[in-house]
C-alpha cells in the first residue's frame, strides 16, 4: 500500500513538474502584457517536434538537440510577439487574446504540414531502465524532468531577482506607466517575456514527449492542464504556478490511482471549476 502511494506521488510530481513549466510560461506573458497567451500550448508541441527533427532527422546528439529545440521555440515565440501581436492596432486585452488563439491555430496547421499527422516517438534523454526507490519505480526521464524543472525554477528566481532585465520586467509588470517613464521599453519587455514563455513551453515539450506520443497537437491537452495549474496557483504568480502544477499533478495521479484512470484527464478541469467557484484568485493569488 505504501509502495503504491509512493508510486502515485512520483508519477504526480513528474506530471506536475511539466504542468508547472507550462504554467510559468502563461504567467510570464500575463505579467508582461496582461493577457492569456494561448500559443503556449503550441510551444509545447513545437518543442517536441523540433527535438524529433534534431535527433532523428539530423542525427544531432541529445544535449545539443535539447538546446536547439528550446532555442528554436523561443525564437518562434519572439516572432509571434513581434509580427503577430505587436502590429495590432488595438491594445485591448480581449483582442490580443483572440489574436493568440488565431496564431495558435496557424502554428498547429504549420506543424501539421511540416511533420504530418502520424504519431512519432522521441528517445529518452538517458537510459530506459527504471530505477527502484523504496519499492517504487521511476524512469530516468522522470528524474530529468524533476531535475531540470528545479533548475529552471532556480534560474528564473535568480533572473528576476538579480539581473537588470529581470528587475525591469518585474517593474513593468508592477507599474507599466512608471516603468515607461524611467525608460524601460515595453516592446523589449514583451518580446523577452514571449522568449521566456517559448523556452519554458519548448522545454516542457522536449521533456514530456519521450514518455508520451508525439504529434502536432500533443501540447493542447498538456497546455490546458498547465493553464488550469496557473489558475489553481493564482494566475500571474510564479510560486503559484509551481504549487498549482505540482498540486494538480498529484491530484491527477492520486485520483487516477485510487478512483479511476478513465477520468484522469477530467480531474484537472474539475479542480479548475472548483477553484473558480470558491477562490477565483487561486491559492497564492493576490
Amino acid at each position: 500500500m505504501a509502495q503504491d502511494l509512493l508510486q502515485f506521488i512520483l508519477a504526480g510530481l513528474t506530471n506536475g513538474a511539466i504542468y508547472a513549466l507550462i504554467a510559468l510560461g502563461f504567467s510570464v506573458v500575463h505579467n508582461a502584457m496582461g493577457i492569456v497567451n494561448f500559443t503556449q500550448v503550441d510551444f509545447v508541441s513545437l518543442g517536441g517536434m523540433l527535438m524529433f527533427s534534431a535527433l532523428v532527422t539530423f542525427g544531432i546528439p541529445t544535449l545539443p538537440g535539447v538546446f536547439l529545440a528550446v532555442t528554436g521555440v523561443a525564437l518562434v515565440a519572439m516572432l509571434v510577439e513581434r509580427f503577430g501581436l505587436r502590429p495590432a492596432r488595438s491594445h485591448n486585452e480581449l483582442v490580443l487574446i483572440f489574436l493568440t488563439i488565431g496564431i495558435s491555430i496557424i502554428l498547429r496547421a504549420g506543424m501539421k504540414m511540416i511533420w504530418g499527422t502520424n504519431r512519432m516517438a522521441v528517445p529518452p534523454l538517458s537510459g530506459e531502465a527504471p530505477i527502484e526507490l523504496f519499492g517504487a519505480s521511476i524512469l530516468p526521464q522522470a528524474l530529468w524532468i524533476l531535475g531540470l524543472t528545479l533548475g529552471v525554477i532556480m534560474l528564473l528566481h535568480w533572473f528576476f531577482q538579480h539581473t537588470p532585465m529581470g528587475l525591469a520586467m518585474r517593474a513593468a509588470a508592477s507599474n507599466p506607466t512608471a516603468a515607461a517613464i524611467v525608460g524601460i521599453a515595453p516592446g523589449r519587455i514583451r518580446l523577452l517575456s514571449f522568449a521566456i514563455a517559448g523556452a519554458l513551453g519548448g522545454l516542457a515539450g522536449v521533456l514530456v514527449t519521450p514518455i508520451t506520443t508525439l504529434s502536432y497537437d500533443v501540447g493542447v491537452l498538456l497546455g490546458l492542464k498547465g493553464f488550469a495549474a496557473a489558475i489553481l496557483g493564482g494566475f500571474g504568480s510564479f510560486p503559484g504556478a509551481i504549487v498549482g502544477g505540482l498540486g494538480l499533478g498529484l491530484l491527477e495521479s492520486l485520483g487516477a490511482g485510487y478512483l479511476s484512470s478513465a477520468y484522469k484527464d477530467v480531474f484537472a478541469f474539475v479542480v479548475l471549476l472548483l477553484v473558480l467557484f470558491v477562490r477565483p484568485k487561486g491559492l497564492l493569488g493576490k
